[in-house]
């Protein structure tokens, strides 16, 4: 008999998740819930871990019970594993869930949410129309739940865990709820294009604002500039009317006015790129596109020097998903959890546009 991997407890697999998976990680909820819970411990009790050549299928989730759960001997664990695969096989106790749960599980627990982020391997060797188990824990994961692992150990072995089998956008994302989590009362210090710092109120907004000066302007404007920056309410962080006055542009405060104005002095012609921090609610539709248009045209602006951002989290955000359908065409859209990429809405031509010529403009 393959020696069988150690188990813990539900309470304590339902404890590890929610370290293991914080604010920030794609799906948490289906990682994290009950059902989730339930499903890792089961995982583990019959041993179905990558390398093993067991796995588990979502019966094996819904059909246990805390008396089987209770029989901790290798062969009663085995006798579950194997003996739920054959008809009549009988389980003391009380189900955890009803026959119906088998699409949660399926759908939302493992497929878009541990199978997702790597946790899970799904074999794929076997039809989609097969009943037989598919999944099994990545082995590291497993390994987290060891009940015999020192307090002090795991987050490291967490850390190492997320280093290595989580995506660049899950980790930035977990980065950027953290960091907003961390700033406390003290803020978020934001280091300007000139080597001004300012600190803003802590929050995901503030989060958002600082990448935006710190690494959208660095990454994709030439000799970027801050004209404005506000938070909500309308307070006023930042402003600067000598540089405003000196392109053209009049910058009183007023309800028209986006989170943030960069300007890129490097090109002939200034460009002026307003932008709205999404952390909920309020990226540029094309009604605040217009109104803005309205403040650049009174100005003298060639609309040909004038961008617009809407930016993100990422594209998991609530705001992202909420804003989406919203956006401008003629915009931008940029993640912090991406900073390299920005999207293009790009907006009605003149003439006919083939697909190839987007892809080798």
């Amino acid at each position: 008999m393959t020696e069988l991997v150690p188990y813990a407890a539900k309470e304590l697999v339902a404890e590890r998740l929610q370290l293991i998976f914080p604010e920030g990680t794609p799906n948490r909820n289906y990682c994290i819930r009950d059902l989730a819970a339930s499903t890792v411990f089961t995982m583990l009790y019959i041993s179905a871990v990558e390398g093993s050549g067991r796995f588990l299928g979502p019966a094996h989730v819904y059909r246990m019970t805390d008396a089987q759960a209770g029989m901790k001997d290798d062969r009663d664990r085995l006798g579950y594993a194997d003996g739920l695969l054959k008809k009549g096989f009988s389980v003391p106790g009380m189900r955890w869930y009803a026959d119906n749960t088998r699409e949660p599980i399926r759908d939302e627990t493992l497929r878009e949410g541990l199978v997702a982020i790597g946790a899970v391997r799904r074999r794929d060797d076997l039809p989609t129309t097969s009943s037989l188990p598919r999944y099994a824990l990545n082995a590291e994961f497993a390994a987290l739940f060891d009940p015999d692992i020192e307090v002090e150990a795991l987050p490291d072995a967490i850390d190492r865990y997320r280093k290595r089998n989580l995506s660049r956008s899950a980790l930035a994302r977990i980065r950027i709820m953290q960091a907003g989590a961390a700033a406390g009362t003290a803020g978020i210090l934001v280091t300007f294009p000139s080597g001004e710092t300012r600190r803003l109120a802590p929050g995901p907004s503030s989060v958002i604002s600082r990448a935006v000066i710190e690494d959208f302007a660095a990454r994709f404007l030439e000799n970027p500039a801050v004209l404005w920056l506000s938070e909500s309410g309308n307070k006023v962080v930042a402003r600067d009317d000598r540089l405003a006055r000196d392109i053209g542009l009049d910058i009183e405060a007023s309800r028209t006015l986006p989170d943030l104005i960069l300007v890129d002095l490097g090109p002939s012609e200034p460009l002026i790129v307003f932008v709205e921090v999404v952390a909920t609610d309020g990226a540029v539709t094309p009604r605040r596109q217009q109104a803005l248009f309205d403040l650049t045209d009174h100005a003298g602006f060639p609309r040909g020097q004038v961008a617009f951002l809407t930016a993100y989290q990422d594209r998991e955000s609530a705001g992202f998903r909420k804003t989406a359908s919203l956006l401008a065409w003629g915009t931008f859209a940029w993640f912090v959890s991406e900073p390299e990429r920005v999207v293009i809405l790009r907006g009605a031509s003149s003439r006919s546009v083939r697909l190839h010529e987007l892809l080798h403009p």
